[in-house]
């Protein structure tokens, strides 16, 4: 049977403060010893490995392992920095991806205070100013260059981004067709060198767009699958498209396919798939830093340092 609306119950988070003050509770001792150790380093900043470093050397292995995923330990493990200013010690404190929490510690009198993120760059700032005088203060507040852009609120986006922006734009594109402009305008003024890649003047709107690739999609389908993008260059540019969709029928077929999908139901993965076929990489430069250096007649020796490697255009693959 599910459990009743009596029998549910939502657990609150405690905040940092609260947790370093049930460690306190829990593991005076223990905690003592590693602040105390931070404090003897002097005023300065700690880094991760450092932190660690004293907590090793404060704690026996033994009581460590009786220590191993409490709440101390996380605190610990979690902390990214500390910046030590006798009697105090301020942790900047990330327990999991895209969260930060700020605390310091007085070590003299065990009290613990959270702090803002301003109160900790304040407190931080003072390893070099030693004081601050709050009514002469400049701070200078940079937006970030890529406010506008979605962030990702889960861990699993993180190492994940192009995934990411791509089911943002597909939702993007789904919901509003007007946001299928830039898609266009990009594919209008892709160029290399001079040289339209995509579509040419005669495609001005999406309803054009669309009315030429289903007319460039029946031409293809009379074509053999090998024919050369030469034999059918005339027809495309007439419609107003471009050598960039493929250098042969079935490539430039499956490009228009693509893209039709995309401007009937955008999603995720044809997003992916339609930009990876735009021809974007035009030159490979391969440099090898090691070999024989400032020899005549390696060229082409293995590890030969030096080699630089230009690969021509495939401007219609």
């Amino acid at each position: 049977m599910g459990e009743t609306a009596g029998e549910r119950a939502l657990s609150r988070i405690h905040s940092v403060r609260e947790r370093i003050g049930d460690s306190l509770s829990a593991h005076t001792n223990e905690l003592v010893a590693v602040f105390s150790r931070l404090v003897n380093q002097g005023k300065g900043m700690l880094q991760p490995h450092q932190i660690t470093a004293e907590y090793n050397a404060a704690i026996p292995e033994a009581e460590r392992e009786k220590l191993k995923d409490t709440a101390f330990e996380d605190l610990l493990r979690g902390a990214q920095e500390a910046i030590v200013i006798p009697p105090w010690v301020a942790l900047a404190i990330r327990p999991r991806p895209g969260v930060w929490e700020y605390v310091r510690v007085n070590v003299s009198e065990l009290g613990v205070e959270e702090l803002s993120i301003a109160e900790y760059l304040q407190f931080k700032e003072q390893l070099a100013n030693g004081s601050i005088d709050n009514n002469f203060v400049l701070e200078l507040d940079f937006e970030p260059f890529n406010a506008s852009f979605p962030r990702p609120s889960l861990s699993k986006s993180i190492g994940n981004g192009v995934q990411f922006l791509n089911r943002h734009l597909s939702s993007k594109l789904f919901h509003d067709k007007e946001s299928m402009y830039p898609l266009l305008n990009f594919l209008r003024a892709h160029n290399y060198k001079g040289m339209t890649m995509m579509l040419n003047d005669r495609i001005r709107s999406l309803s054009t767009l669309q009315g030429a690739l289903r007319k460039a999609e029946t031409h293809l389908s009379g074509l053999p699958a090998d024919t050369p993008y030469s034999e059918f260059h005339h027809r495309f540019q007439e419609l107003g498209l471009e050598k960039g969709w493929g250098d042969c029928a079935q490539r430039a077929s499956e490009t228009i396919h693509l893209l039709l999908d995309l401007l009937e139901a955008p999603d995720p993965s044809s997003l992916e798939k339609f930009l990876g076929t735009i021809p974007m990489v035009f030159n490979v430069v391969i440099l090898s830093p090691h070999g024989y250096f400032a020899q005549a007649n390696v060229l082409g020796y293995p590890d030969t340092g030096g080699q630089v490697e230009s690969s021509t255009p495939l401007l219609t693959a």
